[in-house]
């Protein structure tokens, strides 16, 4: 924030980071709220079930909140947000229907669906501000030249011949994905890098990877858990074993899935070029 401060940034994105109220990004009351898919993620941590998570993600909402777009949700889900965001904002709900942006600008992985998400929420700040609209030949220019590193991203591992995937699957919806856009670029996956602290889908995990094999790998950071029982054939090494010599011998294709924490230490590991996202 004293980043943005010091360039003289003109609009702020900030994403949460586990909760909403409870989160420090709820000291910036926003004007756009923009809310992804909510699952049983951290249990036990923000609330005992999806609409209590749902409850506290929506407590970002401010009174200075103009507008909340939200990705569709499970009724029950909707239902806390919608009760959240009239009591904070009085506002209606604003659910998106996915078809605004054409197919070929949409990230080739789950995450279409936020990526659609987010262009709504920016369209709506726009207009709100009273701002012209970007010209559509601009704005399919820009939009096209978005690179999103980890994002199901290519990568060749140095001096070898080893490709990988960079997914920041973390669902088991998310890892059936991955997979299904990986066997469109390969005729088979040689081995799979999984790394899902205990507060992620680690049991739809377990599934999906099932005809695959997988090593796991553990972080070394404490706030990361990693208790959780897996199948006793996977190998389990820690972060510092993960090397570009590592990788190559994993064989030719391999997936790298788990949390954005753990593909921005795999995109540093192969040296990824990072730091331009899009072509202004």
């Amino acid at each position: 924030m004293l980043f943005a401060e010091q360039v003289e940034a003109d609009y702020l994105v900030l994403e949460a980071g586990m909760g909403g109220g409870s989160d420090e990004v709820s000291i910036f009351p926003p004007m756009v709220v923009a809310i992804a898919e909510i699952f049983a993620e951290h249990v036990g941590v923000l609330g005992d079930t999806p609409v209590e998570i749902a409850q506290e993600k929506a407590s970002v909402v401010s009174s200075q909140t103009k507008a909340v777009v939200s990705l569709p949700q499970q009724p029950s889900v909707r239902e806390a947000i919608e009760m959240v965001v009239r009591q904070k904002a009085n506002l209606k709900l604003d659910v998106l229907a996915a078809g605004a942006l054409s197919a070929e600008l949409l990230p080739p992985s789950y995450g279409r669906w936020n990526a659609e998400l987010g262009c709504a929420a920016a369209s709506t700040m726009v207009s709100l501000l009273g701002r012209e609209s970007p010209a559509p030949g601009d704005l399919q220019r820009v939009l096209e030249s978005v690179r999103l590193p980890g994002r199901l991203s290519h990568h060749v591992v140095p001096d070898s011949e080893t490709e990988v995937y960079i997914d920041s699957a973390i669902s088991r919806v998310g890892i059936a994905t991955a997979l299904t856009m990986a066997h469109q670029r390969w005729d088979t996956i040689d081995h799979v890098l999984l790394c899902l602290p205990d507060h992620k889908d680690v049991e739809g995990a377990i599934i999906e990877l099932a005809d695959y094999p997988v090593t796991f790998v553990r972080l070394s950071d404490a706030h990361f858990s990693f208790t959780k029982a897996l199948p006793d054939e996977w190998p389990i090494v820690d972060e510092e074993e993960i090397t570009p010599t590592f990788l190559s011998g994993l064989g030719k294709r391999v997936l790298s899935l788990g949390t954005v924490f753990f593909s921005g230490m795999m995109l540093n590991v192969l040296n990824a070029p990072t730091e331009r996202l899009f072509v202004p």
